[in-house]
């Protein structure tokens, strides 16, 4: 972008790249190496912490799953990472984060078209701060992954380049661009594949698996039928019946906590979610750095019979806020559903939050999705350097 020239353009765009180049002579690209590490806090510190707030039995499954590999314990390590940032040069030119842009914080999902897209996936992290976090914590997910890969050193050096060249030629590509033909930007699933017509056995795989992960599949692999009525399988300690939580069994509380999020719906979509019923709740681990949050799956149906299952995962503060501010939001789920809409090309149609009390008097936010709509991730730690570069262009891309 350095030689990109401004005779051509606008006015106010020749502007804000002279303003541009103008930080950068501030904060030099070579100045973003250096990490302060002046009263650093103990790191393993930092992830104790946050389990203080989470499901005491769960915690040991969430360091099980970080300690894997370097790359598991770097997807568990936002908060870890958050802090590092903090110490890190930037040109404080603030955009909406992720707050957790590793590798497979990116991935497959339907749009409201139907079609698959690819773009970010997770963001419980997402606060407005420096664009250099996110891309840093990027890059770094990407090196980390290349290592974890057995690549060579100029492999993993190669790799790391891409993902951030995929950032700065798709922004570069988008600065002409109407703010319109921006917001329709969306990285479309063929993008992905350099040749369409010879797909790699292994890519079929995955588009066919993501394609098929729908609520229909995971009534067939998460419910049974128990004195005739539809049930959610109890496999304890990763899917726990709802009367074992906190949040209780009782109808009202239910009916009120539903009533919530189906208020943080447009009404066009609320309209879609009051043709289905009620069936069953059951919480169910999922991920690693979420692993311990209190992560439940609701059951719907409609009067045809056709299932629904969403998602609705505890939304606590992020990991950026001690360093780039407090949220705006009062409710954290409100937090990660303003940033979501605010940063992905398309998103899910039911996405919303809500506020729940304990039994014990403690408020919990939640911030609402469908389970399954089409979702794929992609198996990082089988890639080798051709197909991670790849890969971590289009994370950068997105």
């Amino acid at each position: 972008m350095g030689r990109t020239t401004t005779q051509t353009m606008s006015p106010a765009i020749a502007e804000r790249y002279e303003a541009g180049r103008a930080v950068r002579a501030d904060v030099p690209l070579e100045s973003h190496a250096a990490v302060g590490t002046d009263d650093r806090p103990d790191p393993i510190s930092l992830l104790l912490a946050q389990n203080e707030t989470r499901l005491q039995p769960l915690v040991p499954i969430r360091h099980a799953r970080m300690r894997v590999t370097p790359f598991t314990f770097y997807r568990g390590a936002a908060a870890i990472m958050a802090s590092d940032l903090s110490r890190s040069p930037t040109s404080d030119l603030r955009v909406q984060l992720c707050g957790d842009a590793h590798l497979s914080n990116f991935g497959l999902f339907n749009g409201p078209d139907r079609r698959l897209l690819f773009d970010v996936n997770d963001f419980d992290e997402t606060l407005p701060g420096p664009f250099e976090w996110d891309l840093k914590r990027l890059a770094a997910s990407v090196t980390i992954a290349g290592r974890n890969n057995e690549l060579t050193s100029k492999q993993i050096k190669s790799v790391t380049r891409a993902s951030v060249r995929g950032y700065r030629e798709v922004l570069a590509a988008t600065v002409t661009a109407s703010p319109l033909a921006v917001h329709y930007r969306r990285i479309e699933i063929e993008s992905l594949i350099s040749d369409p017509e010879q797909l790699r056995k292994r890519s079929r795989k995955a588009l066919a698996k993501a394609t098929r992960k729908d609520s229909m599949r995971a009534l067939e692999k998460l419910t049974e039928v128990v004195d005739g009525r539809r049930r959610i399988v109890a496999r304890p300690p990763l899917i726990i019946p709802i009367g074992d939580l906190a949040i209780g069994s009782d109808p009202t509380r239910i009916r009120e906590f539903l009533e919530g999020y189906r208020s943080t719906l447009a009404p066009h979509r609320s309209a879609v979610l009051d043709r289905y019923n009620y069936v069953d709740m059951a919480v169910k681990v999922v991920g690693v750095g979420s692993v311990g949050t209190r992560c439940l799956i609701h059951l719907l149906e409609s009067d045809q019979g056709a299932p629904l299952f969403l998602q609705f995962k505890e939304a606590t503060r992020s990991v950026l806020e001690p360093y780039a501010g407090a949220s705006e939001y009062k409710q954290a789920g409100e937090r990660v559903v303003r940033g979501q809409r605010m940063m992905q090309a398309a998103g899910d149609i039911l996405l919303g939050w809500s506020r729940n009390e304990e039994r014990d008097g403690r408020v919990v936010d939640f911030y609402f999705r469908q389970l399954w709509d089409g979702k794929g991730s992609a198996e990082v730690e089988q890639m080798g350097p051709k197909r991670l570069k790849n890969y971590a262009w289009h994370c950068g891309a997105a």
